[in-house]
């Protein structure tokens, strides 16, 4: 039986600024992504998203982003392990903070933007972030790229981890996502989405930009909640997920 865990990012509003349908979208996935104020997201904002994903019952995780508001975390910061290793730990607890007063648990730790793609090719980025994920709690599960160096850290200090594939996103042959400043980076067809998900979800292949599947695993699939049809396509894919015969739940519940 194939099991799959929906997950995406949220409370990526600042201020005065809105970004995203989080209260829509939670009712198709089962894991948030939270932004802790580095990347995105602010104390009001990660208040209201934590008590709307309980409400939701999705599990909640952290979502620690480089200290970039203007860039939205996705510029590359020359960062050393020790300072991936503080930025971390700071962001966890801040979730946790708001989660433990309203009497919830975290679920897991998904890192964002630059320091995610950074840390999936960065052995020492990588060993850091997971050692800050396991000295804070070995409970939590660590999101990474599928087959990147992240996953295999979390794996190596003992934690739980979630093999990650993208949706909306065209891969590499290293299983690598294709950069945002590449041509045809982004699937813009919700069908073809679809359908890439449900390969890698049953059959453990994803085809890449150079005409060659690669092996794949895919324990839980991210859906961006800032696109134009974000809502629709969280519908769409969880619907066709289902009727395809795929389990959905929360990493949590599948591990």
């Amino acid at each position: 039986m194939s099991v799959i865990d929906i997950n995406c990012d949220m409370g990526e509003s600042f201020g005065a600024y809105r970004l995203g349908t989080d209260e829509e979208i939670l009712k198709y996935v089962t894991s948030a992504n939270v932004a802790c104020g580095f990347h995105a997201g602010d104390p009001a904002t990660m208040f209201k998203t934590v008590k709307l994903a309980l409400e939701h019952n999705v599990g909640i995780g952290v979502h620690p982003g480089l200290p970039d508001l203007a860039g939205f975390g996705r510029r590359n910061i020359d960062i050393t392990p020790q300072e991936a290793y503080e930025m971390v730990v700071y962001q966890i607890g801040s979730l946790w903070a708001f989660v433990k007063a309203e009497g919830g648990n975290l679920q897991h730790v998904k890192p964002h933007g630059a320091l995610y793609n950074m840390a999936a090719v960065n052995k020492g980025l990588s060993n850091a972030i997971a050692e800050a994920v396991y000295k804070v709690n070995p409970e939590l599960i660590l999101f990474g790229l599928a087959n990147s160096e992240l996953v295999k850290a979390g794996e190596k200090i003992g934690l739980r981890t979630a093999s990650e594939v993208f949706a909306d996103r065209t891969y590499q042959q290293d299983c690598t996502l294709t950069s945002r400043k590449l041509p045809n980076c982004m699937i813009e067809n919700d069908d073809d989405a679809v359908a890439q998900v449900i390969r890698m979800a049953k059959e453990g292949k994803v085809l890449t930009q150079q005409d060659v599947d690669v092996d794949i695993q895919a324990d839980t699939v991210c859906i961006h909640g800032d696109g134009t049809h974000a809502l629709s396509f969280a519908e769409k894919i969880r619907k066709t997920l289902e009727e395809s015969g795929i389990t959905v739940r929360k990493i949590s519940e599948s591990l």
